[in-house]
Formats: C-alpha cells, sequence, structure tokens
C-alpha cells in the first residue's frame, strides 16, 4: 500500500544483537485515516483486524493490534504524531534481509533509535523490566563503538 513503515521493539533489537524470542511485534506505520479500511482488508481472513478499531487509532495517532489466527502471534501497530524525531526515525530506518533465499527485506528501526526507543521504555515501566534492560545492553554490547554519535577512546 506504500505505506511508510520500520518494525521497531525486540525484533529490531534482534537484528542489532542477540536475537532473542519475544511475544509480539511492533510496527510503527504511518497509515492514514483513508487507508485504515483498506489495510484492514488487505490482511485478510488470516488476521483478527477490527477495522474500527484501526481507523480511531489512526484518528488519534496511537497504536492498535491484529492477530494472526493460525499462529496467535499479536502485531502492535503504532501510528506517530508528525514530530521531528519521528520523521526523522522514519527517515533513518534500515532495510535488512529478512530471507536469504527469496531475498525480501523489510525496514527496521536503527540501533540507536531502538536504543532510544528500549530505554523509554524501561523509563515508562519505573526501571523495572529486565527484558527491556537486557535489550538495551545487548545493542551496547553488539553495535558498541559502531551507534552514530559514540566517542571512540
Amino acid at each position: 500500500m506504500g505505506i511508510p513503515y520500520f518494525v521497531g521493539g525486540s525484533l529490531a533489537s534482534s537484528v542489532h544483537e542477540v536475537a532473542r524470542a519475544t511475544l509480539d511485534a511492533d510496527i510503527i506505520a504511518r497509515l492514514e485515516p483513508e487507508q485504515a479500511g483498506r489495510f484492514a482488508k488487505e490482511l485478510g481472513p488470516e488476521f483478527n483486524a477490527d477495522v474500527d478499531a484501526i481507523a480511531d487509532a489512526v484518528m488519534r495517532r496511537s497504536s492498535f493490534t491484529v492477530i494472526h489466527i493460525a499462529t496467535a502471534f499479536k502485531v502492535d501497530v503504532f501510528v506517530p504524531h508528525s514530530t521531528e524525531y519521528a520523521d526523522l526515525e522514519m527517515e533513518r530506518r534500515q532495510s535488512h534481509v529478512i530471507d536469504e533465499s527469496s531475498g525480501e527485506r523489510m525496514a527496521f528501526a536503527t540501533a540507536e533509535d531502538t536504543l532510544l526507543a528500549k530505554l523509554q521504555w524501561y523509563r515508562q515501566g519505573n526501571e523495572v523490566s529486565e527484558r527491556q534492560w537486557r535489550d538495551v545492553l545487548g545493542i551496547l554490547r553488539v553495535a558498541g563503538q559502531g551507534l552514530r554519535g559514540s566517542r571512540k577512546q
């Protein structure tokens, strides 16, 4: 549908560090109100997608959930407000191959943006989530000096 998007959350941190199992996928998507109905329809019968919830979330610039019925895998879709940071985050997204045999690619948040998002979720969760903190440390361990803005010693 030509919707600008990227994968964030734990799937993005898995791209930038040691992969780990996750219970859901987080996608940041620039959906517009007129796209909500078609988006739900394009998912097809394989997904539980409430078109009214999608339309409401798009209008409010919040989030909605769709569930893959066969696997019960949950996908949280976040519709960002248009802010300078959100615009830059979308511009910085990086394409990664997700299937070597077909060459299929998906867009993911950068390591830096994933790190910042993980730190925000950690802070919003009263700094008690071991999972978020492990992701932060994993990104720092693997990406380390390669992070933009890091200082070389």
